[in-house]
Protein backbone atom coordinates (compact mmCIF):
# COMPACT_ATOMS: atom_id res chain seq x y z
CA UNK A 1 0.00 0.00 0.00
CA UNK A 2 2.97 2.32 0.58
CA UNK A 3 3.89 1.99 -3.10
CA UNK A 4 0.41 3.15 -4.05
CA UNK A 5 0.66 6.23 -1.83
CA UNK A 6 4.22 7.13 -2.85
CA UNK A 7 4.25 6.23 -6.54
CA UNK A 8 0.94 4.87 -7.76
CA UNK A 9 -1.27 7.90 -7.42
CA UNK A 10 1.15 10.16 -9.25
CA UNK A 11 1.68 7.52 -11.96
CA UNK A 12 -2.06 7.18 -12.49
CA UNK A 13 -2.53 10.96 -12.61
CA UNK A 14 0.38 11.44 -15.02
CA UNK A 15 -0.86 8.65 -17.28
CA UNK A 16 -4.34 10.15 -17.47
CA UNK A 17 -3.22 13.76 -17.86
CA UNK A 18 -0.53 12.89 -20.42
CA UNK A 19 -2.65 10.52 -22.50
CA UNK A 20 -2.57 11.22 -26.22
CA UNK A 21 -6.34 10.80 -26.50
CA UNK A 22 -6.96 13.49 -23.88
CA UNK A 23 -4.43 15.87 -25.46
CA UNK A 24 -5.98 15.54 -28.91
CA UNK A 25 -9.55 15.91 -27.67
CA UNK A 26 -8.74 18.97 -25.56
CA UNK A 27 -6.86 20.57 -28.47
CA UNK A 28 -9.82 20.05 -30.82
CA UNK A 29 -12.20 21.33 -28.15
CA UNK A 30 -10.14 24.52 -27.70
CA UNK A 31 -10.11 25.14 -31.46
CA UNK A 32 -13.88 24.63 -31.67
CA UNK A 33 -14.45 26.97 -28.71
CA UNK A 34 -12.28 29.66 -30.31
CA UNK A 35 -14.08 29.28 -33.64
CA UNK A 36 -17.46 29.52 -31.96
CA UNK A 37 -16.39 32.54 -29.94
CA UNK A 38 -15.01 34.19 -33.07
CA UNK A 39 -18.24 33.49 -34.97
CA UNK A 40 -20.41 34.95 -32.22
CA UNK A 41 -18.11 37.95 -31.79
CA UNK A 42 -18.02 38.61 -35.52
CA UNK A 43 -21.82 38.34 -35.76
CA UNK A 44 -22.27 40.72 -32.82
CA UNK A 45 -19.80 43.21 -34.25
CA UNK A 46 -21.49 43.04 -37.66
CA UNK A 47 -24.84 43.64 -36.02
CA UNK A 48 -23.49 46.76 -34.27
CA UNK A 49 -21.94 48.05 -37.52
CA UNK A 50 -25.23 47.49 -39.36
CA UNK A 51 -27.15 49.39 -36.69
CA UNK A 52 -24.64 52.22 -36.31
CA UNK A 53 -23.99 52.87 -39.99
CA UNK A 54 -27.43 51.84 -41.25
CA UNK A 55 -25.81 49.54 -43.81
CA UNK A 56 -25.98 45.88 -44.57
CA UNK A 57 -22.47 44.70 -43.63
CA UNK A 58 -21.26 41.83 -45.84
CA UNK A 59 -20.34 38.87 -43.64
CA UNK A 60 -19.93 36.38 -46.48
CA UNK A 61 -16.14 36.55 -46.27
CA UNK A 62 -16.08 35.61 -42.60
CA UNK A 63 -14.22 32.37 -41.91
CA UNK A 64 -17.26 31.12 -40.03
CA UNK A 65 -19.89 32.20 -42.61
CA UNK A 66 -22.36 29.35 -43.08
CA UNK A 67 -20.58 27.16 -40.52
CA UNK A 68 -22.55 25.91 -37.54
CA UNK A 69 -19.80 26.50 -35.00
CA UNK A 70 -22.23 25.97 -32.11
CA UNK A 71 -23.05 22.44 -33.26
CA UNK A 72 -19.36 21.64 -33.76
CA UNK A 73 -18.56 22.88 -30.26
CA UNK A 74 -21.47 20.93 -28.74
CA UNK A 75 -20.34 17.74 -30.52
CA UNK A 76 -16.79 18.13 -29.20
CA UNK A 77 -18.06 18.81 -25.68
CA UNK A 78 -20.02 15.56 -25.88
CA UNK A 79 -16.96 13.73 -27.20
CA UNK A 80 -14.87 15.11 -24.33
CA UNK A 81 -17.49 14.15 -21.74
CA UNK A 82 -17.64 10.59 -23.13
CA UNK A 83 -13.89 10.20 -23.63
CA UNK A 84 -12.60 6.70 -22.91
CA UNK A 85 -8.90 6.45 -22.05
CA UNK A 86 -7.24 3.05 -22.54
CA UNK A 87 -5.12 3.57 -19.42
CA UNK A 88 -8.30 3.93 -17.37
CA UNK A 89 -9.49 0.52 -18.57
CA UNK A 90 -6.21 -0.99 -17.35
CA UNK A 91 -6.52 0.80 -14.02
CA UNK A 92 -10.13 -0.32 -13.54
CA UNK A 93 -9.16 -3.94 -14.17
CA UNK A 94 -6.23 -3.65 -11.77
CA UNK A 95 -8.41 -2.17 -9.04
CA UNK A 96 -10.87 -5.06 -9.37
CA UNK A 97 -8.18 -7.66 -8.62
CA UNK A 98 -7.38 -8.91 -5.14
CA UNK A 99 -3.80 -7.67 -5.32
CA UNK A 100 -4.44 -4.33 -6.98
CA UNK A 101 -1.08 -2.90 -5.90
CA UNK A 102 0.80 -5.66 -7.77
CA UNK A 103 -1.40 -5.10 -10.80
CA UNK A 104 -0.76 -1.37 -10.71
CA UNK A 105 2.99 -1.98 -10.35
CA UNK A 106 2.84 -3.98 -13.58
CA UNK A 107 1.14 -1.10 -15.36
CA UNK A 108 3.28 1.62 -13.75
CA UNK A 109 6.66 0.17 -12.77
CA UNK A 110 9.05 2.31 -10.75
CA UNK A 111 11.51 3.95 -13.08
CA UNK A 112 14.47 2.59 -11.11
CA UNK A 113 12.92 -0.86 -10.63
CA UNK A 114 14.06 -3.75 -12.84
CA UNK A 115 11.09 -6.01 -13.65
CA UNK A 116 13.13 -8.79 -15.32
Amino acid sequence: MIWLKEHGISCVAESVLNSEELDKTVARLLIAARSDGFAHGYAECSHHVNNALKVDWDTSRSATHGVNTGAALAALKTEFNNLQLPVMDLINVALQSEDHVAQLKEIFPDEGEDLS
